[in-house]
């Protein structure tokens, strides 16, 4: 079904795409179309729901925006994808859109906020790197290193293909598991928001402090968060990296079983 449904209806070859043509495989390249298309479509809201650090587990819609958020917007394409009278370039950016999002919504700063963009706002020391700013925004920054720096350092050079792999076998006796506890997108929601509570903010150095629940659309705002935490010379060094690499693995498992799990249920709705 998925593979039809890509080969079917093709992504615009004049769309500007984020790996450019280095993934051959076709779910892998759908995978960051919706991020490539994010800015055209005015949808930036979808990738995450911003949860603020210290909420009490609860209902999500709370914490969907106007606009909305990870949740209602997998809820929502999943209508879409599961519809076989749909239209099939329509049922296609659906799928697109469920792939990229199921992965944002297993990174933990994907579903938390401290008043700092999901950690964008948040300057630190990686490793060697320091913190440089640029038109009000930081490298390395919380979020980034956990969109990419620390997967990366933990594939130790392997291609994609041979970390899966390696994170199957590592994670082989969960599976099961994770498997018979169902499709429970509020409850994955709630994972990443504690994993981040716990070990993104919580294992860095010096421990960062709560910040006012208020809306942050630059790290100019909330009393220039970004040049405030800049001062406080957080680091994350080589524990930070041992920690965070086992979240990371674990999520990226959970994630492709789970995006699996869905595009199972998908395939039955529509025979």
């Amino acid at each position: 079904m998925v593979q039809k449904l890509l080969s079917e209806n093709p992504i615009d070859p004049k769309l500007s795409r984020y790996c450019g043509s280095a993934v051959l495989d076709a779910m892998a390249d759908a995978s960051t179309w919706a991020d490539d298309v994010r800015n055209d479509k005015k949808n930036r809201p979808w990738h995450f729901i911003d949860i603020p650090r210290g909420a009490k587990r609860g209902p999500l819609e709370t914490y969907c925006a106007e606009d909305g958020c990870v949740t209602r917007a997998i809820a929502e394409q999943l209508a879409i994808l599961k519809d076989k009278n749909a239209d099939g370039a329509k049922r296609t950016e659906a799928l697109r859109y469920i792939i990229h999002f199921v992965g944002d919504l297993h990174q933990p700063l994907h579903a938390i906020t401290n008043a700092d963009e999901g950690g964008n706002c948040v300057p630190l020391k990686y490793l060697r790197r320091k913190p440089r700013e640029h038109n009000h925004s930081f490298s390395p920054n919380l979020h980034s290193l956990w969109d990419t720096a620390i997967p990366e350092r933990d594939m130790e050079g392997a291609d994609p293909g041979e970390y899966a792999d390696t994170l199957a076998e590592m994670f082989a006796a969960d599976i099961e598991g994770w498997r018979k506890a169902g499709i429970h997108l509020d409850d994955w929601a709630w994972e990443s928001h504690d994993l981040a509570e716990s070990t993104a903010y919580g294992a860095l150095t010096p421990k960062i402090a709560i910040e006012p629940n208020v809306t942050v659309k630059s790290c100019t705002d909330d009393n220039n968060v970004g040049e405030r935490l800049l001062q406080q010379h957080i680091t994350a060094g080589e524990s930070y990296q041992e920690q965070a690499a086992r979240v990371v693995e674990r999520r990226l498992a959970q994630a492709g079983l789970r995006l699996a799990m869905i595009l199972n249920e998908v395939a039955k709705a529509a025979l």
